[in-house]
């Protein structure tokens, strides 16, 4: 243990672990105590340790079409099966978002596939045009493969990509699409997506040109446990890349591979999951992603209970109560949310709930 004991008093310092002080952590540290560090760095690194924040957001999907085929989700369609595909007309969008103003809603989070024929054009009119009619409302909007896809197909360079986007309307960028960053892994879940290296190159873009973005991590599938670690690393060392006074990551999402229906599961991949090793997770990402403020409780996939005692084990913010969610809810994830249940959860781990927007001001 004294091994041990040395890297988490580094920790406690926030000071950057090497990749073999993590793997150490995570191999060999006692949840209990890897939980009680991560909780002691969550009250030195939120403005106030007594809250925690969420959302109202609403979750639209632009397209089902996707010619990725990733083996974990089964929402979406492919280009040639026309009865099933759609994209979403404003008429639709008028209705959902004023339905999500209604109840508090102040940000849109957008996400579509890697449609073929939707290039930076449609993008831009669709941007351009909510904006237009909401221009109260945040944009949230597509993930970094959805951007190297349009960079892809509109012959541009995905740093124009995303400052065309930002001129149209793109608030931030949702960490959608990093899996686990490994090509190793990608290649088997999802070998007809942009790569790792893809996806961290549009992230740091994205912090170059001052767009805030998140990032996130599904697990529980092929992945090696120190790829899990791996990925965090990469994530933390992206962060402190970004530039001064750019937001870079604002939030960091661990969430648990739902397997119903999916590719994956008819290969015979189960889900590896259970609670503490998601409480493990979630205390890791506190204890080594030392630059990153904010880690997000994912209820969606782990449950309400899991996600309370997640908020005692390094985790400050219980995300959006989702008033629309189809992509993880069609992979078996059935964990629904309102307003008061959310702060209701909040409260009875022990914390003050407050409202917030997708930059963690309080609203």
């Amino acid at each position: 243990m004294a091994k041990i004991d040395d890297i988490l008093e580094k920790a406690l310092e926030r000071e950057p672990l090497t990749r073999e002080e993590a793997y150490a952590l995570y191999d060999e540290a006692p949840l209990q105590l890897l939980c009680s560090v991560a909780d002691t760095l969550r009250r030195s690194a939120v403005r106030d340790p007594k809250v925690v924040t969420w959302q109202i957001d609403r979750n639209v999907n632009i397209t089902n079409v996707c010619k990725s085929g990733c083996k974990f989700c089964n929402f979406h369609c492919k280009p040639h099966e026309e009865a099933k595909a759609f994209i979403t007309t404003m008429a639709e969008y008028r209705t959902k978002i004023n339905e999500a103003l209604a109840l508090g809603a102040d940000q849109l989070l957008l996400q579509g596939g890697l449609h073929p024929r939707l290039g930076i054009d449609f993008y831009e009119r669709l941007f351009s045009q909510l904006k237009s009619e909401f221009p109260q409302l945040r944009l949230n909007a597509l993930g970094a493969p959805e951007v190297q896809h349009i960079a892809n197909i509109s012959g541009i360079t995905t740093r124009e990509t995303l400052e065309r986007l930002r001129r149209a309307g793109l608030d931030t960028l949702p960490g959608a699409g990093a899996e686990i960053l490994s090509e190793r892994v990608r290649k088997i879940i999802s070998p007809a997506k942009p790569s790792a290296h893809d996806w961290v190159k549009v992230m740091h873009e994205a912090h170059q040109l001052g767009i805030p973005t998140t990032a996130t991590m599904m697990y529980g599938h092929i992945e090696t446990e120190h790829e899990r670690v791996d990925h965090l690393i990469a994530i933390r060392d992206l962060q402190a890349h970004k530039p001064e006074g750019s937001r870079g990551f604002t939030a960091f999402i661990p969430w648990v591979f739902c397997p119903k229906g999916t590719q994956l599961e008819r290969e015979g991949v189960a889900p590896r999951f259970s609670a503490l090793e998601y409480l493990r997770i979630v205390a890791m990402s506190r204890i080594v992603l030392n630059n990153i403020t904010n880690i997000q409780a994912s209820w969606l996939t782990v449950g309400k209970d899991v996600a309370e005692i997640a908020l005692n084990s390094g985790a400050n913010d219980m995300g959006s109560i989702m008033i629309e969610e189809n992509v993880v809810s069609s992979a078996g994830a059935t964990t629904r949310f309102d307003k008061e249940a959310m702060q209701a959860t909040i409260r009875r781990a022990g914390f003050e709930p407050r409202l917030r927007d997708q930059l963690y001001n309080y609203r």
